[in-house]
């Protein structure tokens, strides 16, 4: 009961905390960021599968990206990502590369924002080193998202191949395809590890970050099947409020939803952070308050408390 007793607390401060830092305002930031974001970082996309020298990679990235989203959310823009990633363009190095590679850096930049109030940190780095750091996220991220993409080419040949060698594998098939599937959960989950421990100001251990992470997994599945419940269901609403912006504004909610979400799990971390502060501040006032009885000298003043 007490263990019960200690989620609804956080749960409750937490909320408390997103309401406080202006969670859904930020959250709105970081929708429209991902939004302006995805088609620059896209393009990037397609120029570096160029210079490898396979444009098909880049559409099956792009693909892979669209995976993990309600198949009724991401079925009106998958054609024109297919249309855009198998366009013919110049070298990765013209004009239209770096600028797309610089906007597309603006998506990390507003997670940065929300997680900095999140857990309470001020960023103290010049603006152009933080811009910097986002755009070699970005980089690294269109990198891992071709080399995913290669093995996901790859992995249905290598599987024919080990049944036709081994027939008796092929049973085996359903458990390759949920692999597949924790795979791309696992690799979710070392994406928000990499932006609650890296991309907010200041350096957090690995395992005070997994509680918020684990939130917004959770959120996120229910959030899916949510939103494609009601899409499948009440799509006519959004077409009869939003007319040929429909396609657009179902995408924007849902990465609202998911900002949201996001930021939510980041202040559950701030709020257990803060917390263990808190007990490791009284434990340190309670040893001085024995030590100075114990001595005989006057009681220290208490520690004023840092946190926001």
């Amino acid at each position: 009961m007490s263990r019960l007793r200690k989620v609804l607390d956080v749960t409750g401060i937490a909320a408390q905390r997103f309401v406080a830092h202006d969670g859904w305002a930020i959250a709105s930031h970081i929708a429209l960021s991902m939004l302006t974001s995805l088609f620059p970082f896209l393009i990037l996309l397609a120029a570096l599968a160029g210079l490898i020298g396979t444009k098909s990679l880049a559409d099956e990235a792009g693909t892979l990206i669209f995976d993990a989203v309600p198949r009724e959310v991401a079925k009106p823009i998958v054609g024109e990502v297919h249309r855009l990633l198998t366009e013919q363009r110049g070298g990765v190095l013209t004009l239209g590369a770096l600028l797309a590679l610089y906007f597309s850096s603006s998506g990390v930049e507003s997670l940065r924002v929300g997680l900095n109030r999140a857990y309470g940190i001020r960023e103290m780095r010049p603006w152009w080193l933080t811009r910097l750091e986002s755009i070699g996220y970005v980089v690294c991220g269109a990198f891992a998202m071709l080399a995913f993409a290669l093995l996901v080419v790859l992995g249905p040949l290598i599987w024919r191949q080990l049944v036709f060698v081994a027939p008796g594998l092929e049973p085996l098939g359903l458990t390759v395809a949920i692999g597949r599937i924790g795979v791309t959960a696992v690799l979710i989950a070392l994406v928000l590890i990499i932006a609650h421990k890296f991309v907010a100001a200041g350096r957090r251990a690995v395992l005070s970050v997994l509680p918020g992470i684990a939130v917004t997994l959770v959120l996120w599945f229910l959030a899916g099947l949510g939103f494609g419940f009601y899409l499948d269901r009440f799509s006519n609403a959004y077409a009869s409020t939003y007319g040929g912006l429909a396609t657009a504004m179902v995408f924007l909610v849902f990465l609202y939803w998911l900002a949201a979400m996001f930021l939510f799990g980041g202040e559950v971390n701030g709020t257990v952070i803060a917390a263990r502060r808190q007990r490791l501040q009284a434990r340190m006032r309670a040893r001085q308050a024995e030590a100075a009885r114990q001595s005989g000298e006057p009681l220290p003043k208490p520690l004023s408390n840092p946190l926001p």
